[in-house]
């Protein structure tokens, strides 16, 4: 799906470059299949902003996409491919031959019309889900779970896929997006294909009013503030930050790493994406 380069008829659409939506077949979504979805604008339960520059936006509606993949041995036809505000990539709409209807994300080349599964004797073709141990080793995979039953948590971008490059003991040895290299369970779940919608990161966003529709507030340096506000602040002119390391409006040290050790998932990566 190519990109449109709009008519440079005013400054607010010169640099614009929109995901062209040639594929999409469907404007209206779902209505058993959607919910409302409140945004809190970087706010925590006591009302406390925990987030800055976030709030305002458009209204959406939240689409339950099915993660899980479990309805085995039952075929689903594609019925339409639709554009999801929540996310990068497109959605499918599945209607199952025993009547359900579901959304997946929707993989690079599948089209309206095509008939999916999961589970053990599923074909190899893309959009089919299955467990990893039933997927020949060298096998562009998406929606991947990290623990067994739990759903997809890997690899749902616009545009991307992981490989299978090794099966033994038990384990799955992947490739990420990232170039992270890591073992997944053989009995974990992953779709098999590449996330569509790939140019999506050809877009371009083109002007602040857009980012704001997306609800991203203007991002403010601490160096153009007084000194009451930021530790970077003050000073004649384009002034440096006047210590070693820069620092949060707060005092804390910026670029320190918060995550705490979760050995139980950390122990699986064999090559990180930074050496």
């Amino acid at each position: 799906m190519a990109v449109r380069k709009l008519k440079p008829t005013s400054p607010g659409v010169r640099a614009v470059a929109l995901p062209g939506f040639a594929e999409i077949t469907k404007d209206r979504p779902e209505k058993a299949l959607v919910r409302g979805h409140g945004t809190k604008g970087g706010r925590n339960a006591q009302g406390r902003m925990t987030v800055r520059f976030r709030g305002g936006g458009h209204k959406r509606l939240q689409r339950r996409i099915d993660f899980l993949r479990r309805k085995d041995g039952v075929p689903a036809k594609v019925v339409a491919i639709e554009y999801d505000p929540n996310r990068s990539a497109n959605i499918a709409l599945l209607h199952y031959a025993d009547g359900e209807k579901t959304y997946i994300l929707a993989p690079a080349g599948i089209a309206v019309g095509d008939v999916l599964q999961s589970g053990e004797g599923s074909d190899i073709r893309p959009g089919n889900a299955m467990e990893i141990r039933h997927m020949p080793v060298g096998t562009q995979v998406h929606c991947i779970e990290l623990t067994p039953g739990r759903g997809a948590q890997m690899v749902r971008s616009a545009g991307t896929s992981a490989q299978v490059m090794a099966r033994e003991s038990g384990m799955a040895l992947l490739r990420l997006p990232s170039g992270e290299q890591r073992y997944v369970r053989e009995n974990c779940r992953a779709t098999i294909g590449q996330v569509g919608n790939v140019d999506h990161e050809n877009r371009q966003i083109g002007k602040a009013g857009r980012k704001r529709w997306l609800g991203h507030k203007p991002h403010n340096r601490g160096v153009v503030m007084n000194p009451v506000d930021h530790p970077h602040g003050g000073g004649e002119g384009k002034s440096p930050i006047g210590r070693k390391a820069p620092v949060s409006p707060w005092g804390l040290k910026m670029g320190q790493k918060t995550r705490k050790k979760k050995k139980h998932s950390d122990r699986y990566i064999v090559s990180r994406r930074k050496k």
